[in-house]
Formats: C-alpha cells, sequence, structure tokens
C-alpha cells in the first residue's frame, strides 16, 4: 500500500549552530515521524535531490540520513520506485505487572557504582589515585590498540603485561614464574571462578577459614562445593583441625599474607603443615593474596606460592585493592603443571577481559609506576589507621588491626548487620562482623572499619557518626535482646 508525502506531517527544524550534525538532526526527525504513526508505512519519501533542495543542505547529506534509517529498518530503497516506509510490527503492550528481581550481594553491598563513604570495605583512597597518569597511559593504550592488528587476542591476557606481573610477583611477592602461568581475570571473583572450573572439583568439600570472606564461602556453594569452616587462631588457620573435620577436601582457601578479617598471618609452621596435607591429599591450595604487598606494618610476608616444591598451590591476586577495583584486572597464578588446563579454560569459557586496560597497565608496570604507588599507599593508610585509632570514641575498643582496616567488636545483644544496614543515613558504610563467621548466630558482633578513604578533613565527623550509630543500636531496635 502507498501512502502520499505530506510535507505537512514532517516538521524539519535544521539548526546548523548546533553542535548535532545535519544528517543526525534529519535522521531524527524522519524517524520521531515513522516511529510516532505520522508517516505511515508505504510512504514514499523524495528523492535525495528533493528533500535536498527543500532543506537547503547536500545530496550526499540526505542519503547518509535515509541509509541511518534503513540501518535501523525504518525506511528500504524499492528501487526506481524509490524509499519507503517499511512495515512495523505493533507494539507489544506495556507489562504493567511489578517485577522484583533481587539484586545481587544486596547483604553485602550497600549498591554499585556509588560514591564511596567512610569506613567502606573494598575500595582504595579515592583522592589518592594518579588519575592524570592513569589517563595519558590509557589514551596512549587507546591508540596502540586501534593500531594493533584485527585478530583474536591471547585469552590469557596480554603477554607483556603477564611478563610484567611475573617480574613483579618475584620483587613483592618472591613468586618465581613463567608468564605462561599467569592468567588475567577481572578480578578475584572470576579469578576464583576460574580456578574452580580448572579443577574439576563440584560435588567435593572445601575448607574456608572461620571467619572468612563471604564471598568465598558462598561462591563455593554456588559452584557446587561444600565449604567446611576451620576456625582460626593467632597463627592462622587450624590444619589439624582441618584434617579432623574434612581430610580429603578437594582445596582449601587461605589468606595466608593478612587472614581477612582478623589480619594475623599464617605462621610458617601451619604453611608448612598446610603444603604437607596438600601434598599428601593431592588436595589444592588457594592463596587469595587480596593485598599484595599492602601490608601495614612492615614488610609484607612471602607468598605461600613462592615456596610450593609440590605445585599444589594456586595463588590468586587482583589490582582492585592496590590500584583501583575500576580497572576490572585480577590475575591467577596456575601451577607449572596445570598451566595449559588453566589456558584452555581460559580460552574456551573465560577469557581475559578489556585489553585497552591491560595495555595501559602493562606500561604503570613496566615505567616502575606501580612500585612507587604501593609504597605512597602503604605510607598514606599507616597515616589514616593511626588518625582513626586515636580519634574513636573510648568506648569502642579496637580488636586488631586487619590489613587496611580496623575490626571492634561490640557487646553481646548487638545485631551488627541491621547496623550496619542503616549506617548510610550516617553517611558512613561499615561493615558488619558477624557475616564474615560460618554461623553469624554464634558469632561475637562487631565492625569492619575500612581506613582507605579517612581523609582528615571528614575523620572527626565519620568517628561521631558512628558513636551515634552504635548508641542509638544500644538504646533502639538495633540491638537485639540479650539471652
Amino acid at each position: 500500500m502507498t501512502a502520499p508525502w505530506n510535507p505537512e506531517l514532517v516538521s524539519f527544524q535544521i539548526d546548523r549552530s548546533h553542535s548535532t550534525p545535519i544528517t543526525a538532526q534529519i535522521t531524527a526527525t524522519l524517524r520521531a515521524a515513522i516511529i510516532e504513526g505520522r508517516l505511515r508505512p508505504g510512504t514514499r519519501l523524495p528523492s535525495w535531490l528533493d528533500m535536498a533542495s527543500q532543506l537547503g543542505v547536500a545530496r550526499g547529506t540526505v542519503k547518509a540520513a535515509y541509509e541511518a534509517l534503513a540501518d535501523e529498518l525504518l525506511v528500504f530503497s524499492a528501487g526506481a520506485a524509490g524509499t519507503r516506509v517499511a512495515e512495523r510490527a505493533a507494539p507489544k503492550p506495556v507489562e504493567t505487572k511489578q517485577v522484583d528481581i533481587p539484586r545481587p550481594l544486596q547483604d553485602l553491598e550497600r549498591g554499585f557504582s556509588l560514591r564511596p563513604l567512610p569506613f567502606q570495605m573494598g575500595v582504595p583512597a579515592q583522592d589518592a589515585f594518579p588519575a592524570k597518569l592513569w589517563a595519558r597511559l590509557r589514551t596512549r593504550a587507546v591508540r596502540a590498540n586501534a593500531m594493533a592488528p584485527v585478530g583474536p587476542p591471547d585469552p590469557r591476557g596480554e603477554p607483556e603485561l603477564r611478563a610484567q606481573i611475573a617480574a613483579q610477583l618475584a620483587i613483592t611477592r618472591g613468586i618465581c614464574c613463567h608468564p605462561d602461568q599467569i592468567i588475567l581475570t577481572s578480578g578475584y571473583k572470576n579469578g576464583l571462578c576460574l580456578t574452580l572450573m580448572a579443577l574439576g572439583v563440584q560435588g567435593r568439600t572445601a575448607w574456608v577459614e572461620d571467619p572468612c570472606y563471604p564471598v568465598a564461602r558462598t561462591g563455593l556453594e554456588i559452584a557446587g562445593l561444600k565449604p567446611v569452616p576451620i576456625p582460626v587462631d593467632a597463627k592462622g588457620i587450624r590444619v589439624d583441625m582441618g584434617v579432623r573435620a574434612a581430610p580429603d577436601a578437594a582445596l582449601a582457601i587461605v589468606t595466608p599474607g593478612q587472614q581477612a578479617p582478623t589480619g594475623v598471618t599464617l605462621s610458617p609452621e601451619r604453611r608448612t603443615a598446610l603444603l604437607a596435607w596438600a601434598e599428601r591429599e593431592g588436595a589444592w591450595i588457594i592463596e587469595d593474596d587480596y593485598l599484595s604487598e599492602l601490608q601495614l606494618g612492615g614488610r609484607a610476608a612471602p607468598a605461600m606460592a613462592a615456596n610450593d616444591p609440590a605445585g599444589r598451590l594456586i595463588h590468586i591476586g587482583t589490582f582492585g585493592k592496590t590500584i583501583s577495583p575500576s580497572l576490572g584486572l585480577g590475575f591467577v597464578v596456575a601451577p607449572l603443571a596445570l598451566a595449559g588446563r588453566f589456558g584452555e579454560v581460559a580460552g574456551y569459557l573465560n577469557p581475559a577481559p578489556n585489553v585497552t586496560t591491560q595495555l595501559a597497565l602493562t606500561d604503570f608496570l613496566a615505567d616502575g609506576h606501580f612500585l612507587r604507588h604501593l609504597r605512597h599507599m602503604k605510607c598514606l593508610y599507616r597515616e589514616r589507621r593511626d588518625a582513626l585509632h586515636a580519634r574513636l570514641d573510648p568506648n569502642i575498643v579496637v580488636d586488631a588491626f586487619a590489613g587496611l582496616a580496623l575490626v571492634v567488636h561490640l557487646p553481646r545483644g548487638y545485631d551488627d548487620v541491621a547496623l550496619a544496614k542503616r549506617a548510610p543515613e550516617f553517611g558512613i558504610a561499615p561493615c558488619p562482623l558477624s557475616v564474615w563467621y560460618a554461623n553469624p548466630a554464634e558469632a561475637q558482633p562487631g565492625m569492619v572499619l575500612c581506613v582507605t578513604n579517612l581523609r582528615p578533613q571528614i575523620l572527626d565527623k565519620a568517628c561521631d557518626m558512628l558513636a551515634t550509630l552504635i548508641d542509638e543500636g544500644a538504646a533502639g531496635p538495633i540491638a537485639a535482646q540479650a539471652a
């Protein structure tokens, strides 16, 4: 069916002073007329020459607008019969039913892409990120990537970056590895997923520290493993209790450098016992090196992967804590015997992300910026930790220095989870301690207070708000009835 062109149905407003190109202005006007039904299917549009004459523009400008509409399937070329408006399916009625899809990690994260609040975990100092330097390196990387040969990238990650990471690990963590043992990931969670797929241990049991990072425990369950909580004391994970509870476990996830959230370092004796168990049982040890060299109390302990003669250890690192989570980059160091297997899994199911960011990070490492940044951040975080410790309300007792955080305990009867949910109303975001335990009902309530974004100008207010929150918790419904 053919409908005549009626110029009164389409009101063109060409603004040559506007930043929007004239082609885009013409396209937008015709698109709106078609979608709103003013131009019916079958309507023949004026020829390029006629439309150009009417609008006082070049014929090529009109041609480009028509081609853009054709790409959107709004018009089609009918040859000698000109360009016509295409038939469009009737729009489906809008569903009025309310759909409630739970947000992931809603019990652990207050939201995503939000401005960090004081005490918030997992976010490095926003004011100390080398933004200008990173912008320059990333701009250079965009150009380099645009000029690179068009072909599939290495799913393990850019070779130069993996070589730089291998060199850095030798310096900062004492790990000697081949670059092809390194697989780039989008962070710790992605590294854990890659590892579990490569090991193929679904249906088995796994040791987890108690307390431990809640994501690791739940992640194992989602992956089809049964986590077995093993207590942690002043020397780290109780290997002897792990052997008694689950001697045939497929793997153990540990944070030996700085246990999360207690901050203790796994003792040499426990390291030896853990490696001996893994070799004896054919089990695997996953080392979550979440803070790398960022240990505030002197030199960081060497990574467990630095002394793994039996090749039973998988090392997972991330640049999210040391540089920024916005990079979306981490890495796994696979044992030599499994490097090929990890590469296959990456190639088929889990390729390394974001080549441009990889190229920028390569230069950041190669030019020495990373080590300088680490030194600066250690000094800055140490100052902020000590300032927080000195400024806290005397009634708030610090139980431990845990990496980049202070752990404080609350009296029995407090609901620290409810406190944490209310905290953003006070402009702060501490993490509840009880969720780190396998059984929160039996855990000591408390708060984990990250120091990274406690700038001096907001320290006093943040500490006052924390004290107010805890006081209100003691007096109101946030505190549970003591047994």
